[in-house]
């Protein structure tokens, strides 16, 4: 479905799905409608384990999540969404459903956050193979043990399908022709059978001109008339060798073109050329370089940013197209000829991240494995339209003759802002603006608002429903403990596992007898739904059975935790904990599942807005290391001679510790900075936390200061102030490197920059 209202309305209703059904939802909208602002906006905003992730790398490092391939552990190449493959001989590299089942070795770590996964963002759909998308449903179902569509997880697609497409060779397209219509995500067989919901963002914001807007949305759907043609084609520069090309950038369809335009236009620059190397910190790797290693700079160059400004004071968005007025190995500065405006650029500071699974509260945490600081700018003389993708521009010159795929025209114009800062290098013809027929068909069919609120009224019920049947049904872990407590009758006789065999019957019997009732009550719970039932009372019979289950769950958990301790006291009974723990983590999921879908049922039925704090209170943070505590006291009393040292699952030093690393409103790279200098750390000690160079900390410093957040006597003392202080009285000069080369080595550049930042040289 498409909704084509209020585009504040499609955003509230984007949230709400996310938080409020297991709906699979499509998030599309023209080019600058604002799609990946609502994205981070749902990041942070959702109650849901969430993991993002993009068919590239670069897409991903955008979107701040992993490539889709890293994060499922899937080959390249080719999948056949069958057993086998066919019995024609297809020289390229594929994969089955048997053999892909193959690569599935992962951990338990990996498992148990595969597991643990509810809410699935795949961003720029538009460039997702349909087979790749059926290998994610496979592999979800496989790992997840759930054959629901991807595992019974939600997942949020986000993109315009009518800007770049997925990229197939022809001779793998060849193979995958015989079990697809077309190469396109919503091709897979998965989606076909389960479509998604279309929620379409319609308010444009990059381009206020109503004609401009008017052509897009033609050249979107297949269609340009002949009076547009017209208009663009005003735009054709008859003389290019006489067009003064400053402040526009070429957009070529091309790489090589791209490349040889920007090394042209440097080469004929004879001023003195800067380099600049990146630093890279941590797991970083060079597929992902958001950027140049080395970057050459010269003065008078044309660049581009390739990020917004994070900075408080936003000179800068991502394609805002400047000039290199000055150089040096510490100071790189840009003017903005039309607004004739000076600034000197700060580094920027690209994260690469990896997900982990916080054993105490069973949430999907960030953690930044590596980074990468380099001037956010590059030469802005050309750059291909695949790589302009998200960028603004106000001024280009665009050279679509050559288009070679489905959209790339439409890429190409929705860059800018108007019509006004167009220019062509030759005229527009009908073939350069070919879109595929079968992207018009998926996105033109159309509900209203209205419709869509109703839709969301009967999938949170729907969700509700769900969730309560998952919750109360633990037949799985039933079974494990079965099987588990199977392997006692054949142990050796006076081992340990024979000694504790009446201890867990004692468990099996006491999970097997809530089997019955957990049945009953989910019987109960389809009843009252089909009927409907007000809410309110499911939220009384949701309690009620709450209470009498966290009873039982909570006094066997107790006794795992118990058992574990007093076997690692006890030698050659690795194995034996081991088995042990793993069912203690399948029996903790439960239990914290219980608490979490209670908290979430009394919050709907009661209208409060669910939102990334829901299970953010101490019932759910501190069970386990409160549970544990109380097992560690129980032990001690049992053996008061003996100093036990209980590491179950480590939680002596992992558990403990997670109280730091808990998921929480991501904070920008400025932003943490602050935080830390808050809490009193030094600088040298932020540096090395963080894993940064001293350098691009008093980056994030100079920053702050200007956005007044932090004043220079909380980052430097006072005698070091009035030191220089002193030394600058005596010197003359605007730039920083001016003063720097008459105070040479008496002052830094670093306390330059910081001490400029708060007062005037």
């Amino acid at each position: 479905m498409k909704n084509t209202e209020d585009s504040n309305s499609s955003i509230k209703l984007t949230e709400l799905f996310v938080n409020q059904t297991n709906r699979t939802i499509f998030l599309t909208g023209k080019a600058g409608t604002g799609k990946t602002t609502l994205l981070k906006k749902i990041v942070d905003s959702t109650q849901k384990n969430t993991v993002i992730v993009a068919p590239t790398g670069i897409a991903a490092l955008n979107a701040g999540g992993v490539t889709i391939h890293s994060f499922f552990q899937l080959p390249f190449g080719a999948f056949i969404p069958e057993n086998s493959s066919p019995n024609d001989s297809f020289h390229i590299k594929h994969e089955n459903k048997t053999s892909l089942k193959r690569h599935f070795k992962m951990n338990k770590r990996r498992i148990a956050l595969i597991r643990n996964l509810e809410l699935l963002i795949i961003d720029e759909v538009s460039m997702l193979r349909a087979d790749l998308m059926d290998a994610i449903d496979w592999m979800l179902k496989i790992v997840r043990r759930n054959n629901e569509p991807f595992g019974g997880i939600q997942v949020l697609f986000i993109g315009d399908l009518l800007q770049l497409p997925p990229v197939v060779k022809n001779d793998e397209w060849n193979l995958l022709r015989n079990y697809y219509k077309g190469v396109y995500f919503f091709n897979s067989h998965v989606l076909s059978s389960n479509p998604p919901l279309t929620i379409e963002l319609t308010t444009i914001f990059r381009q206020q001109d109503n004609q401009f807007i008017d052509l897009l949305n033609n050249l979107r759907h297949n269609y340009i008339s002949e009076e547009h043609i017209s208009l663009l084609n005003e735009k054709v520069i008859s003389d290019i060798s006489s067009f003064d090309k400053n402040g526009y950038i070429t957009l070529s369809t091309h790489n090589v073109r791209a490349d040889e335009i920007n090394a042209k236009e440097l080469k004929k620059n004879t001023t003195k050329s800067y380099f600049y190397t990146a630093e890279i910190t941590g797991e970083f790797p060079e597929h992902i370089y958001p950027i140049d290693h080395q970057l050459e700079l010269k003065i008078g160059a044309q660049v581009m940013f390739t990020k917004n400004d994070i900075g408080f004071e936003k000179n800068y968005y991502n394609g805002k197209i400047g000039e290199i007025v000055f150089l040096s190995d510490y100071e790189v500065t840009v003017l903005f000829p039309d607004e004739n405006k000076k600034i000197t650029v700060e580094k920027y500071e690209w994260s690469n991240i990896k997900y982990s699974l916080n054993e105490s509260t069973q949430e999907i945490t960030e953690e930044v494995v590596g980074s990468y600081v380099q001037y956010p700018l590059k030469l802005a003389w050309a750059i291909t339209v695949h790589k302009s993708q998200g960028l603004t521009f106000d001024k280009a010159i665009l050279d679509v003759v050559d288009v070679f795929a489905p959209g790339q025209a439409y890429v190409a114009f929705s860059r800018l802002r108007s019509l006004n800062g167009l220019k062509l290098l030759s005229p527009i013809i009908n073939k350069a603006i070919s879109v595929d027929q079968q992207l018009i068909d998926f996105t033109s069919h159309e509900t209203n608002l209205s419709q869509l609120n109703f839709e969301l009224q009967q999938d949170t019920t729907k969700y509700l429903w769900q969730r309560l049947q998952k919750t109360f049904d633990w037949y799985s872990l039933v079974e494990s403990i079965s099987v588990h407590s199977a392997s006692y009758s054949g142990a050796i006789s006076k081992s340990e596992k024979a000694k504790n065999m009446d201890w867990m019957k004692g468990i099996v019997s006491s999970l097997s007898k809530t089997q019955e009732d957990s049945y009953k009550f989910r019987k109960q719970i389809d009843k009252l739904f089909q009927q409907g039932t007000d809410l309110p009372f499911i939220h009384e019979r949701t309690i009620a059975a709450y209470n009498y289950f966290f009873t039982i769950f909570d006094d066997i958990l107790g006794q795992f935790y118990f058992k574990i301790g007093e076997l690692k006291q006890v030698k050659k009974t690795k194995q034996f904990t081991d088995e042990l723990e793993e069912i203690t983590e399948m029996l903790f999921s439960k239990i914290i599942e219980l608490k979490k879908t209670r908290i979430l049922m009394e919050k709907i039925t009661f209208g409060v807005e669910i939102t990334q704090s829901l299970f953010k209170i101490p019932e759910i943070e501190n069970y386990q290391i409160s549970k544990i505590s109380a097992v560690q006291q129980l032990l001690r009393q049992k053996n008061k001679k003996t100093k036990l040292v209980l590491d179950t699952i480590d939680f002596e030093t992992k558990i403990l510790t997670k109280k730091s690393t808990e998921k929480k409103t991501k904070l920008s790279t400025i932003e943490t900075t602050l935080e830390m200098i808050r809490s009193g750390m030094k600088l040298e000690e932020i540096s090395l936390s963080r894993q940064l160079s001293e350098s691009t900390i008093y980056s994030h410093i100079t920053q702050l200061i200007r956005a007044e957040k932090v004043t220079i006597s909380e980052v430097m003392n006072a005698q070091r102030i009035s030191e220089i202080q002193s030394i600058l009285q005596q010197v003359n000069g605007n730039s920083l490197s001016q003063i720097k080369a008459q105070v040479g080595n008496q002052i830094t550049w670093d306390e330059l920059r910081i001490y400029q930042a708060s007062t005037i040289i």
